[in-house]
């Protein structure tokens, strides 16, 4: 069962700023004026290089609306970092692939705070999330946001240097 948000965690803004202290980090936050849909808007999308393809962490602090409801982000001081871990480091966390996600998911309350756990709606595409990361889970999300952004920035430099 969730918990109330609780305040010895980081925060969304402490989260971006470490975020976006790594090298080559770019930040998009959703706006009517980047063409998000107002779902979305005010969600921090980071990407390794200016290209922008393919996000390897999301911070998101409200619900989508039909979309991604789950981890109940309307609650007050409810903040939710998304990360891309690829196949291996999320079976490594998780105890199974990311294609048992969906059919796991009844098994995760994706609402609890500070615990990595697969992501929601992505978790079949190797994504984890964590909500309010706190004491229990700070450690591992910091080397969680380090391994995400090694594998984006490698990804980044393979595509920008293949003819």
């Amino acid at each position: 069962m969730a918990t109330e948000p609780h305040t010895d965690g980081i925060t969304a803004d402490e989260i971006t700023a470490r975020i976006l202290a790594l090298p080559d980090v770019e930040l998009l936050v959703a706006t009517e004026e980047s063409g998000a849909p107002e779902v979305a808007w005010g969600w921090r999308f980071f990407y390794v290089g200016p290209d922008r393809r393919r996000p390897f962490a999301t911070i998101g602090e409200r619900d989508m609306a039909g979309f991604d409801e789950e981890s109940r982000l309307d609650r007050p001081g409810v903040f939710r970092l998304n990360l891309e871990l690829g196949r291996r480091e999320f079976h490594r966390l998780f105890g199974y692939p990311p294609a048992e996600a969906d059919e796991r998911r009844a098994s995760v309350d994706v609402g609890t705070l500070d615990e990595v756990l697969p992501h929601p709606v992505y978790g079949t595409a190797a994504w984890g999330c964590v909500l309010n990361p706190g004491p229990r889970s700070l450690a591992e999300v910091e080397r969680l946001i380090g391994y995400a952004h090694r594998r984006a920035h490698e990804r980044h430099h393979r595509t920008a240097h293949t003819p």
